[in-house]
C-alpha cells in the first residue's frame, strides 16, 4: 500500500486430516480453521510468458508472468497471476529456496495487477539481492489482479484470499520449476504486502511444504483502530486541513467496499459512504489506488475550499457496523489471530501515519498473549515508506537468517 493504511499477518500449526472428495481433498486445521491442502492438478496455466520490464530481465535468469490456479475466496478454483524470478548462477544441491514478495496496494481492477508495470526501484533493489544469494522470488498479483477473464475484482485485504494467492503460486512455481527447487519457502511484504506475508505464515499448511518464516513490513491490522484514529486526529481541525487523511481513508474504504462486490451480501457503497463520496468510491472497480485518491482529494479539497465543509464527501458515521464490514474489520482481514509457531519479523515506524503504531502494537500484544513469537524492529524516525527503503539489505540478510541457502552446483 502506498500512503494510508493497512496489512496483516498470521500463520499456524497443523495437523493434517484426508477428507473425500477431489481437487483440494487433504485439511489442515489453524487454530481451529480447517485449511484445505492444495491438490490442484495441473496448477501451470500453459507455459508462463516473458515479464516485459528490462530492468528485471537482465539481473535474472528467467523473468516471467505465470498463470496459476488457485482456491478463491468462494471457495471456487479461479486463475491468478504471479511474476517469477530465477537466479542467474546454477541451482545448489537440492534447489533453490522461495522467497515470497507480497506487494503493497495498488487497487482492486485487473489493470492495477503489479505484473502489468515496472518493478518499484526499492523492490527491485531487494529482489537483485535475494537473486543474488540464491533464492528464487516469487511475487503474485493476489486474487483478481491481472486475472484472465478481467471479470473479478481483488478481494482487499481479505486475509484467507491474499494467503492462498501466495501458497498455490509458490506450488504452481515448484510445479513448473521442478529440481531447481526446494520445498524451503518464506513470505517478506510491506504494508498490505506485509499483511499478506502474515497471512501466509497462517496459512502456510495449505502448501504442503517446509515454511520459514515471515518479515512483514508497517503490516496492516486492527483497520478499525486504523480508521478511528485517523478520523480523531483531524476530526478538530478545519475542513481544508482534514482533506488529506480523510481522503486516504476513503479510498482505502472504497477499496475494501469494491473488493466485496461479489462475494455473499456485500454492503453497497451508500452504505459506507455519503453521497458524493459513494460516487467517487465506485470508481475504485475500474482505477487504480493512486488515482482513485488523486480524485478523492481533488473533489474533497474544492468542497472545503468553498464550502468551509466536507460534508456529502465521507464516510457514513456507523459504516464500520454495516455487518459485512463489522465482520470484515473483526475477522476476515485480521493477522495473527491464531498461534504461528514460525519465526515472524516486523518493522515499524513511529512516523508512519498509514499503518499506524499503535495498530501494530496492539498486533503484537494480541499475537504475544496467544504464544506467537515476534521480533519487532521499531524506530521512531521510519514513516510507512523509510521503514521499508532504509532496511531493505537488513531484509535480505533476516531471509538469510530464517533460510539459508545451500552450495551452487559447479
Amino acid at each position: 500500500m502506498k500512503k494510508t493504511l493497512l496489512t496483516v499477518l498470521m500463520s499456524s500449526s497443523a495437523i493434517l486430516l484426508t477428507a473425500c472428495g477431489s481437487g483440494d481433498d487433504d485439511w489442515s486445521f489453524s487454530g481451529g480453521e480447517q485449511i484445505p491442502v492444495n491438490n490442484i492438478q495441473n496448477p501451470v496455466v500453459n507455459t508462463p510468458a516473458p515479464y516485459t520490464d528490462p530492468n528485471m530481465s537482465a539481473i535474472t535468469s528467467e523473468s516471467l508472468v505465470m498463470t496459476y490456479k488457485m482456491l478463491g475466496v468462494n471457495g471456487q478454483e479461479v486463475q491468478a497471476t504471479a511474476l517469477v524470478f530465477t537466479p542467474r548462477t546454477a541451482a545448489p544441491v537440492g534447489g533453490w529456496p522461495i522467497v515470497v514478495w507480497a506487494h503493497g496496494t495498488t487497487g482492486v481492477a485487473d489493470q492495477c495487477a503489479p505484473s502489468r508495470s515496472a518493478v518499484d526501484f526499492n523492490v527491485r533493489t531487494m529482489i537483485t539481492q535475494l537473486l543474488a544469494a540464491g533464492y528464487v522470488v516469487v511475487a503474485p498479483d493476489y486474487e483478481g489482479l491481472g486475472e484472465p477473464s478481467g471479470k473479478e475484482l481483488h478481494p482487499f485485504l481479505n486475509l484467507k484470499s491474499e494467503s492462498y494467492a501466495i501458497t498455490d503460486a509458490v506450488v504452481a512455481a515448484r510445479n513448473y520449476l521442478g529440481s531447481k527447487v526446494s520445498k524451503q519457502w518464506m513470505a517478506v511484504g510491506h504494508s498490505q504486502g506485509g499483511h499478506a506475508a502474515l497471512g501466509a505464515a497462517q496459512y502456510a499448511v495449505r502448501a504442503n511444504l517446509d515454511y520459514k518464516g515471515t518479515v512483514a513490513v508497517a503490516p496492516a491490522s486492527n483497520l478499525k483502530t486504523i480508521f478511528n484514529t485517523g478520523q480523531q486526529l483531524v476530526a478538530n481541525l478545519p475542513a481544508k486541513d482534514q482533506v488529506s487523511t480523510l481522503a486516504s481513508l476513503n479510498t482505502y474504504a472504497a477499496l475494501i467496499t469494491a473488493g466485496m462486490q461479489g462475494q455473499s451480501s456485500p454492503p453497497t457503497y451508500a452504505q459506507v459512504f455519503q453521497s458524493n463520496a459513494a460516487t467517487i468510491a465506485a470508481q475504485a472497480e475500474t482505477v487504480c489506488a493512486g488515482p482513485l485518491g488523486v480524485d478523492f482529494g481533488t473533489k474533497m479539497g474544492a468542497a472545503a475550499a468553498t464550502t468551509n465543509s466536507l460534508s456529502g464527501y465521507l464516510t457514513q458515521s456507523n459504516f464500520m457496523q454495516v455487518p459485512a464490514i463489522t465482520t470484515f474489520l473483526s475477522t476476515t482481514s485480521q493477522p495473527l489471530s491464531v498461534k504461528v509457531t514460525t519465526p515472524v519479523k516486523i518493522y515499524q515506524g513511529g512516523k508512519d501515519t498509514t499503518v499506524p503504531a499503535n495498530a501494530t502494537a496492539d498486533l503484537v500484544t494480541d499475537a504475544t498473549k496467544l504464544g506467537t513469537n515476534i521480533d519487532l524492529k521499531y524506530e521512531l524516525v521510519w514513516d510507512h515508506t523509510t521503514a521499508y527503503s532504509t532496511n531493505l539489505g537488513n531484509i535480505v540478510n533476516d531471509v538469510k537468517g530464517m533460510m539459508p541457502t545451500t552450495t551452487p552446483i559447479p
